[in-house]
């Protein structure tokens, strides 16, 4: 007789080791190897007495959802890998409505993870309407278990401890942030057997897949935008606009530039990548040249993303589509304030309290507001389905963000064509930035 247990996030089995495939013998499994390790003890025809699960049990879940095709397709693939992996969907394409539908399929306590308490509430809203039962919540003050509970990533790692062995199934909402070592532990913590992972896009990076391969799956099904624009979602068009800098920032922005390239020629220093700009940031804690040279690159680049010339375009942009809904993403706050007090447009920014940004939403759903500037706050999770403009003012290098952005304006709608405008100053190292996003 073999004994699981469950405790600090490990399961412990006593009695002779258990030998999986790929793991060398123990009587010690991270949580996130329960469903392994009793799939195996199943099979193996031994027998063993489970005290590491309590799971909470939902009565009859039952939902009027529909499934469209390519979700079919989705959820069959997740399933037929034994429940566990990842699904890549477009933002719009119904990723929450697919979840909807695994964790009726599977009838079992859900833990759904999202990055936001916007995203809790919006998760909430529609599990409620789905199942007709209480929701619990976690996060933003609220701490209430149910067998179906939302919380965010920040919440359900502090609780770890205390749920880790209540649910039997994890949904990873925005899944690729998993990857940061705090929220990892969650899912090496948990011992949930069926994990789905929900993004929009995946990291590139190949150690960040492995990470989100071993914690929650191999990607089950992925489609694209242009799979689907024009039937599931909306037709679109994007349109990347070079503006000149004005004469005196220019002339400002050569200036400080120079500096930060003249430091790499002088030191043979070669910027590839990310990762080789984040090497030369840390050595500024040293080197106070390297410390000027980026503070110059710094004041060049805050040029480029916030110059006159695109605060120009944008108004004219604005003045000819005043019937159009439009989101105005910058990088930059102090860029969304200075808009927002010029041109009298609401701002969503990490700073407005979640009352005034759900008002400032609800208005904007229903038409009273025309635009909404923000940084990068409503990069994900928002649900507008009527904005058609979606205006990139400056961004990072990030094909996540340039597509979570893109999908902002891409719900369907009646002869809906959307369009993104990415405003870029000509000349320079911004229009790199614009290509690597778009890559």
């Amino acid at each position: 007789m073999r004994v699981l247990t469950y405790g600090r996030g490990q399961i412990r089995i006593e009695g002779e080791p258990v030998y999986l495939s790929n793991l060398e013998p123990t009587n010690s499994y991270p949580g996130y190897m329960y469903g392994p390790v009793v799939s195996h003890l199943n099979k193996s025809g031994d027998k063993y007495r489970d005290d590491a699960a309590d799971f909470l049990k939902p009565d009859k879940l039952s939902s009027t959802f529909k499934l469209r095709d390519y979700q079919k397709s989705a959820l069959n693939s997740w399933a037929s890998r034994g429940s566990r992996g990842v699904v890549v969907l477009p933002t719009g394409a119904g990723k929450t409505i697919l979840a909807v539908k695994a964790i009726e399929e599977l009838q079992c306590s859900t833990l759904i993870l999202v990055p936001t308490i916007v995203l809790v509430e919006q998760w909430m809203s529609v599990l409620g309407q789905a199942f007709n039962m209480e929701i619990g919540a976690l996060g933003g003050g609220n701490d209430d278990i149910q067998p179906i509970t939302v919380s965010t990533y920040d919440s359900a790692s502090i609780r770890a401890r205390r749920l880790g062995n209540l649910f039997e199934c994890i949904v990873f909402d925005e899944v690729h942030h998993l990857t940061g070592p705090t929220y990892r532990r969650i899912a090496e913590r948990y011992l949930a057997p069926f994990r789905l992972g929900l993004t929009a896009t995946l990291p590139k990076e190949e150690a960040y897949l492995d990470i989100i391969h071993e914690l929650v799956g191999p990607k089950n099904y992925q489609i694209g935008v242009d799979d689907l624009a024009g039937t599931h979602l909306a037709d679109y068009t994007v349109k990347t606009v070079k503006l000149p800098l004005m004469g005196y920032e220019k002339a400002e922005y050569d200036k400080q530039f120079n500096i930060y390239r003249g430091f790499l020629q002088k030191r043979g220093i070669k910027i590839r990548s990310p990762r080789d700009y984040m090497s030369l940031v840390k050595r500024t804690g040293r080197d106070p040249e390297a410390r000027r040279a980026i503070t110059a690159r710094t004041q060049a680049m805050d040029i480029a993303y916030n110059s006159d010339s695109k605060v120009a375009y944008l108004k004219s942009l604005l003045k000819a589509n005043p019937n159009e809904k439009a989101l105005i993403f910058t990088r930059q706050n102090k860029l969304v304030y200075r808009l927002s007090r010029e041109m009298l447009i609401p701002a969503i920014t990490h700073r407005t309290p979640p009352e005034e940004r759900k008002e400032i939403l609800r208005r904007f759903q229903s038409g009273e507001y025309k635009r909404v500037l923000t940084s990068r706050v409503l990069d994900e999770g928002v649900d507008v389905p009527d904005a058609s403009i979606a205006i990139i003012l400056s961004g990072s290098g990030s094909n996540r963000q340039f597509v979570q952005r893109l999908g902002r304006v891409l719900r369907p709608g009646p002869d809906k064509q959307a369009v993104l405008f990415e405003l870029v100053s000509a000349g320079t190292a911004e229009t790199y930035i614009s290509a690597r996003r778009k890559r």
